[in-house]
């Protein structure tokens, strides 16, 4: 196990993750800590990296995006370094991620509708072939890592 995190700093993870916005009085009665003794903990985690950031976790159905879709790209000769350009500017694109076998890319997006979903295959198909996979629901997201996972 990593030396900065023991089990204390564990269990503050689990509480961040879990509600981020939670005040370090609540998450210190959970620990056992006061609540500078968590702050100072958690201050220390971010200056190590170990906490690198908070969210805002947004529904896409809410905000009219009736699709979320897994594509991915196997890009065509020399098209590889363009398209990682070009994906940063695609506002459908959440997640994207260079990843290694017979496809190059794979990426998360989400959509209003399927006249979208093809106006987007459209803009990738001069990169490379592409394989779109419709997300029905979701069994498992954004999973909290423990120390149990390690």
């Amino acid at each position: 196990m990593n030396q900065k995190i023991d089990t204390l700093n564990w269990s503050i993870l689990e509480s961040l993750q879990k509600d981020a916005r939670a005040s370090f009085a609540t998450i210190g009665r959970k620990v056992g800590l006061t609540p500078p003794a968590v702050a100072e903990r958690v201050k220390k985690m971010e200056d190590l990296g170990i906490i690198s950031g908070y969210k805002t976790v947004i529904s896409h159905t809410q905000t009219g995006y009736q699709l979320k879709a897994i594509i991915t790209l196997r890009a065509f000769m020399g098209k590889l370094k363009p398209f990682l350009e070009a994906v940063k500017s695609y506002e459908e694109v959440i997640n994207c991620y260079r990843i290694t076998g017979n496809e190059n890319i794979i990426m998360e997006v989400v959509l209003k509708d399927q006249f979208h979903l093809e106006r987007f295959i459209d803009k990738l198909i001069q990169y490379g072939e592409t394989r779109t996979h419709i997300i029905l629901s979701e069994v498992v997201s954004d999973a909290p890592i423990g120390k149990r996972n390690l």
